[in-house]
């Protein structure tokens, strides 16, 4: 049964456009505005830059294609789809553990990333008065240290995203991400055309987009490596389950290249954006996670109308987390909507009371239960961050591209690819089985071995 014949219980997206959206709202999130920004600053500007771009030609793309391809064939939640997929070509029926453990790896990530994004949301009411970048790295280990600021503003970003996953496919999903996606991409324009006012604005484009290749080594490729991967929200089942409730005439390769664009755009506006900024106010590039709630409100608070860019950068942040978040706690859903026959919202209030639980813990790990390390010397915060994205999300997209490169029938894949009588279209899918079955699995494998045996992330 092809994916035309099969329908999602959970709705379809009504437009080719709804998707790109939707998965693009899942891709775009802290990582593009908050990571990618002080990781280029870290790593060299224009030289993690270029190896980025490749990494997300060789790898994001190849695997986003995979996940895709499953979830549409599928139309089910990801593990489901998997089940599907897995006794349609007769192997072992395990494989749906796959999709399990991208739903659980998803609700881990839910758990304290929006721990984060309530660093964001609390930021959007800072003054932006302070007097030195001392004060404001006062002010953010300060608020670190106030748990009840932590959990409420926590409380608050995860009870908004059960919200809007138990509204539904059309009703949750697709009216709020048609809502917010705009909203983001016009707040980013505004503040790169902010940039161009600052006095540094050449300077800011030139460190992000002119390489120095003797930058580049292998902390360098590692770093981008693992970037390209994790922006694109790969590895957990989000755009598995996105993929799901894809219309079958839509072409997927094309939709993941469009995907991987805007994603991939934001990442770099965001570095327009803040760049210029931080150049302009003689500050250092290479701050690290600091970046955004630290060495930025100190320029704001320096720069004419900067209270009111300031506050629409961290709205902006805001709504890139929330786009974000409702994709981590779909995948496991709609397997618990499938699997129980459940309510919606019963299943997202349930999961999402887990992950708010959790939640608690990684704010907490900032203060009370600091010296409660679960996984070497990380707190339970960075524990959880390791467990899912340097372990769980790797796994997860190394077993994607075995599967589809692989075990699944080849003619399986061509023909919910559509295969077109074209050469070069051939030859396009030809290209793509073979970074799907050698190049992916294997740099991925690298960062999954680099970072859980030798500690680089």
């Amino acid at each position: 049964m092809t994916s035309e014949e099969r329908k999602s219980i959970h709705g379809t997206w009504t437009g080719r456009w709804t998707f790109i959206l939707a998965a693009a709202g899942s891709a775009v999130g802290l990582g593009n505005i908050w990571k990618f920004p002080y990781m280029a600053g870290e790593y060299g500007g224009g030289a993690f830059v270029l190896v980025y771009l490749v990494c997300i030609l060789l790898i994001g793309v190849p695997i986003m294609i995979a996940e895709i391809l499953i979830g549409r064939r599928g139309r089910s939640s990801p593990a489901n789809s998997m089940a599907y997929l897995a006794e349609e070509v007769k192997t072992f029926t395990q494989w749906k553990y796959l999709g399990v453990m991208g739903a659980i790896a998803g609700l881990l990530i839910l758990s304290f990333y929006s721990v984060a994004a309530g660093w964001a949301f609390a930021y959007i009411f800072e003054g932006f008065n302070g007097t030195s970048a001392e004060y404001y790295g006062q002010e953010f280990d300060n608020f670190l240290k106030d748990e009840t600021r932590l959990i409420l503003f926590h409380s608050i970003f995860i009870f908004a995203t059960i919200f809007i996953v138990g509204r539904g496919v059309i009703k949750g999903l697709e009216t709020w991400i048609n809502r917010l996606m705009p909203i983001l991409f016009i707040l980013i324009v505004l503040l790169c055309i902010y940039a161009t006012q600052t006095g540094a604005f050449l300077e800011g484009v030139s460190y992000l987009f002119t390489p120095d290749f003797s930058k580049i080594n292998a902390t360098v490729i590692l770093a981008a490596l693992g970037q390209a991967f994790f922006t694109l929200s790969l590895g957990m089942g989000a755009i598995m389950a996105y993929g799901a409730y894809m219309p079958a005439n839509q072409n997927i390769g094309s939709t993941a290249l469009s995907v991987a664009f805007l994603d991939t755009s934001v990442a770099l506006l965001a570095g327009i954006a803040i760049f210029p900024i931080v150049f302009a106010n003689y500050l250092e590039p290479a701050t690290g996670p600091g970046l955004v709630f630290v060495t930025l409100p100190w320029a704001f608070a320096n720069m004419p109308l900067g209270i009111i860019f300031g506050k629409l950068f961290f709205i902006l942040l805001s709504i890139a987390a929330l786009s974000s978040a409702i994709s981590l706690l779909e995948p496991g859903v709609a397997w618990i909507v499938e699997s129980l026959k459940t309510k919606r919202s019963v299943a997202a209030g349930g999961l999402g009371l887990i992950a708010w639980t959790l939640g608690i813990l990684s704010a907490l790990s900032f203060n009370l239960i600091s010296d409660f390390t679960p996984i070497g010397d990380r707190n339970f915060f960075d524990s959880m961050d390791f467990l899912s994205n340097q372990v769980l999300l790797p796994l997860g997209g190394i077993l994607i591209a075995i599967f589809v490169g692989w075990i699944m029938k080849e003619e399986v894949a061509r023909e919910e690819l559509g295969l077109k009588d074209r050469q070069w279209y051939k030859n396009l899918l030809n290209i793509w089985f073979f970074l799907l079955r050698y190049i992916a699995p294997l740099l991925v494998g690298v960062v999954f071995i680099a970072a859980v045996f030798f500690g680089v992330t």
